[in-house]
């Protein structure tokens, strides 16, 4: 070989030397978070996009530097645990649970994924899924978006409309503090409650029936993600039996419901942004309080009081976050 072969060699060499080096590179993972609601698409699309635009802030961009990987019960909370372990045998790397049952059966499924619970409530503590919502001290920590209190101040905000209301029929899936507050402020709020908890689409059918002919004054659907996943049969039914009727969550008047009052939950999945950042760079859930809620609407549809022939008193209206027209 001569001189000039020699050198020719050499930076042939050289230059490749860069890019096998390159290539031997550990390509880095994008991260990937399991998504776990009890809802479709459809009922969770506010949440959904409430997430996203958390995670937007935060500099993730789905598709790009990371992933969700997503399982929809469509409103079948029997089907959550199989989904559950389906995004654990995925090894994703955070799940993101909407309500306490979703984090239940979440960690039902894992002791190891860290999970964070989003649109939560008392569940979390009262099922021992964490210790306490300063320390939770496990795989769970969350965001809760349920405060029993607000069950009775909505049957309040009902007969501030509707003075004198004697009846109520009460909707229920799963929840049982708002249920316990109900019972134990019954007397105080004058009313005559007759209670209906179905468990199954077919149950909530009947039950949407029976409430039609027994025609109550008005109708307080309790907060439970069963019930905010068909939430749109139910305001539909109300709407068709002439039924005043207040939900806890906004999204209900989204959907054509008349008032709703309690906290955001679209705003607890937006928070949840920030918990799976922190875990993504390091942070233990079991070091991550359960954040409280901090965002409360009461929401009015006046089309839908008009279609009532209700009059909404205006102290209420001044009050109201959004309304409607």
């Amino acid at each position: 070989m001569n001189r000039r072969e020699f050198i020719t060699l050499l930076g042939s060499a050289a230059a490749t030397w860069p890019l096998a080096a390159s290539a031997q590179q550990p390509t880095k993972k994008m991260p990937r978070i399991g998504w776990l609601v009890t809802g479709s698409p459809a009922s969770y699309r506010f949440s959904l996009a409430a997430f996203r635009e958390g995670l937007r802030a935060l500099n993730y961009v789905e598709g790009e530097n990371i992933t969700i990987e997503y399982r929809w019960a469509h409103g079948d909370v029997g089907r959550l645990s199989e989904l559950a372990k389906e995004l654990v045998q995925q090894k994703v790397d955070i799940i993101l649970a909407g309500g306490s049952i979703g984090a239940k059966v979440a960690k039902d499924a894992t002791l190891v994924i860290p999970i964070v619970a989003a649109g939560a409530g008392e569940g979390l503590v009262d099922w021992g899924l964490v210790k306490s919502l300063a320390s939770p001290g496990g795989n769970v920590t969350g965001f809760m978006a349920t405060f029993a209190k607000t069950a009775s101040k909505r049957v309040q905000i009902m007969k501030e409309i509707m003075p004198n209301a004697k009846q109520a029929a009460i909707l229920v899936n799963e929840s049982p503090w708002e249920l316990r507050e109900i019972k134990e402020s019954a007397s105080a709020l004058q009313l005559a409650f007759t209670f209906y908890e179905p468990r199954t689409l077919a149950d909530l059918d009947a039950a949407l029936v029976a409430i039609a002919k027994l025609n109550p004054d008005m109708l307080i659907v309790l907060n439970d993600p069963f019930m905010f996943s068909h939430r749109k049969r139910v305001a539909d039914a109300a709407d068709v039996a002439r039924l005043p009727a207040i939900y806890g969550f906004r999204e209900f008047i989204d959907d054509g419901g008349l008032i709703s009052y309690g906290p955001s939950i679209s705003d607890t999945y937006r928070r949840a942004a920030g918990y799976i950042d922190n875990i993504l760079k390091g942070a233990n859930p079991a070091d991550l309080p359960v954040q409280l809620p901090t965002k409360f609407e009461l929401i009015i549809n006046l089309k839908a009081a008009k279609a009532l022939h209700l009059i909404i008193p205006d102290t209420l209206l001044s009050r109201a976050d959004e309304v409607i027209e």
